[in-house]
């Protein structure tokens, strides 16, 4: 089955589209009632997390889901996690930014995302992908995370948002 899918390598100028993809993903989640993973506010509204977007795809290699050549999905791999997860002894990838536009809602775009992290990690000669996600909402994003392979691993909180670092061995 042709899904229309296709994964890109991103870059710099790729920027507003993911600001676009992360401003979706936070109108999709309060429609839900999910106010405290992301906020209310659209990312590109807040000067902090544009310079957070944009300082991690520089120093990561940003990727793009495309569905019909429509930007439906993007995630960073950096070769560190953020400040908030503390670094390991060994080489890793780490998931940032993954998120898919709300159009794209139940098409597999992040499941597609993170399968080409597993093998993006692999191509490099990298065992260990890590990724962090929200822990609040009665977990279900760290069940989705399960569900892709990963396996949790520490918690942590930054101020009282819920986090929980994941792993996956490939």
């Amino acid at each position: 089955m042709d899904t229309g899918m296709k994964i890109r390598k991103g870059a710099a100028d790729d920027v507003p589209a993911i600001l676009a993809m992360l401003d979706s993903a936070v109108v999709w989640l309060n429609e839900r009632g999910v106010t405290d993973q992301w906020g209310t506010e659209p990312w590109s509204a807040r000067p902090r997390a544009v310079r957070q977007v944009e300082e991690t795809v520089v120093e990561g290699s940003p990727w793009i889901a495309e569905i019909d050549g429509v930007p439906a999905g993007t995630l960073t791999l950096t070769p560190h996690p953020g400040p908030h997860v503390a670094r390991v002894d060994e080489p890793e990838l780490y998931v940032r930014l993954l998120a898919t536009d709300a159009r794209f809602h139940g098409r597999g775009v992040g499941a597609a995302l993170l399968a080409h992290a597993v093998e993006e990690t692999r191509r490099q000669g990298v065992s260990l992908l890590r990724v962090d996600c929200f822990a609040g909402s009665g977990g279900r994003l760290v069940a989705y995370y399960e569900h892709q392979g990963f396996t949790r691993t520490e918690p942590f909180t930054v101020g009282d948002w819920p986090g929980q670092v994941l792993e996956q061995r490939v």
